[in-house]
């Protein structure tokens, strides 16, 4: 989306701080000038915090060089457009402690978005593969190097055996409305002992629609768990979407596809003797 003129003058003056992951505005604006620029930093993921110590636009990821990026192309990729909401920080967290992820590890995360995620995987000696569908945010990942790899491609395009192998560890926060395709995805990714946290919408809990029911089975199978998330989970990232989160751990011989499961399948090619 394109930024309003007057939006664009107030984010690019001097005296604005864009810095980590919040918007201050320290000099007055015409009210209508103000509600233009809380509409768009709103709708870029921001909320805003009143509190005497803050008073900012607060982001639940790292702003300052997203930010920076648009407003040199003049247009920014709005949250209601792709329906991606950044994790929390709170939630991510509870995602990276919960995947277990230990020096070493290779760790996909196939919905990187802005990086909420990719930094705290890092900061613990995993080695980060990022897939984000935006442009811009791919570019961001790429400049805040905290990923070994960053991929600017549609996840669900992409095929598991082009990786030569399984990841140790996977976690995602896929788009709500259409997030058990991905994690079925990057099931197709990950070791026969790897480990896939999710946030997904909480209809994966209760959905009765043959993927979704066979889906559950799998998960207890395996020793899964689908935990439901307070309400307010995304509050601070704009949405009140109800989510849950899924650990689902792998071991050879589940129902699970994964990426070792699509390795011991025979290839069509295999089929023939191209030699004859």
């Amino acid at each position: 989306m394109i930024f309003p003129t007057d939006v664009l003058t107030v984010l690019t003056d001097q005296r604005t701080e864009i810095q980590h992951d919040q918007v201050r505005i320290p000099f007055e604006l015409d009210r209508p000038v103000y509600e233009q620029v809380d509409k768009v930093l709103k709708e870029m993921g921001g909320r805003w915090d009143g509190r005497k110590k803050v008073r900012a636009h607060v982001f639940a990821y790292r702003i300052e060089e997203f930010m920076r990026q648009c407003l040199a192309a003049g247009e920014y990729p709005s949250r209601y457009d792709q329906g991606w909401y950044a994790t929390p920080p709170a939630l991510v967290t509870q995602i990276v402690d919960q995947a277990g992820i230990r020096a070493g590890d290779t760790v996909l995360e196939p919905s990187a978005g802005a990086g909420a995620m990719t930094a705290d995987i890092a900061s613990r000696g995993g080695v980060v593969d990022a897939v984000e569908l935006d442009e811009r945010r791919a570019e961001i990942l790429r400049a805040q190097g905290d990923c070994r790899k960053v991929q600017n491609t549609d996840f669900l395009a992409l095929d598991p055996l082009d990786t030569e192998e399984g990841y140790d560890r996977i976690v995602m926060n896929p788009p709500f409305n259409n997030g058990l395709d991905h994690i079925l995805h990057a099931v197709g990714f990950m070791k026969d002992d790897g480990v896939l946290v999710a946030v997904m919408s909480q209809g994966l809990m209760w959905w009765s629609d043959r993927k979704t029911t066979d889906f559950r089975e799998v998960v207890e199978e395996v020793g899964g768990e689908i935990e439901r998330l307070p309400e307010d989970s995304f509050a601070v990232s704009g949405t009140n979407v109800r989510t849950c989160l899924l650990f689902l751990p792998g071991y050879a011989g589940s129902r699970l596809r994964t990426h070792d499961w699509l390795l011991r399948q025979p290839r069509q090619l295999d089929l023939f003797d191209v030699a004859a």
